[in-house]
């Protein structure tokens, strides 16, 4: 599993966690439903910070516990 593919599992465990669609998450955070469904799925390398940081603060993450091992 790439590094791109554990970030994805870590999102999409939390976002299961708190109930919500892919689709809610990509709203808040003001990107396209399937856009956050690459990121979650492994499939997008390396989105941007400021995507990154409002998908942590939607899914109430820490951004340095996305991305650690």
């Amino acid at each position: 599993m790439n590094s791109q593919e554990r970030v994805g599992k870590k999102l999409k465990k939390a976002r299961k966690e708190l109930g919500l669609r892919q689709l809610d998450v990509a709203e808040k955070v003001g990107i396209s439903s399937n856009y956050y469904s690459m990121i979650e799925t492994g499939k997008r390398e390396n989105p941007g910070s400021q995507v990154m940081t409002g998908i942590a603060k939607v899914l109430k993450l820490k951004l340095s516990d996305v991305f650690s091992n």
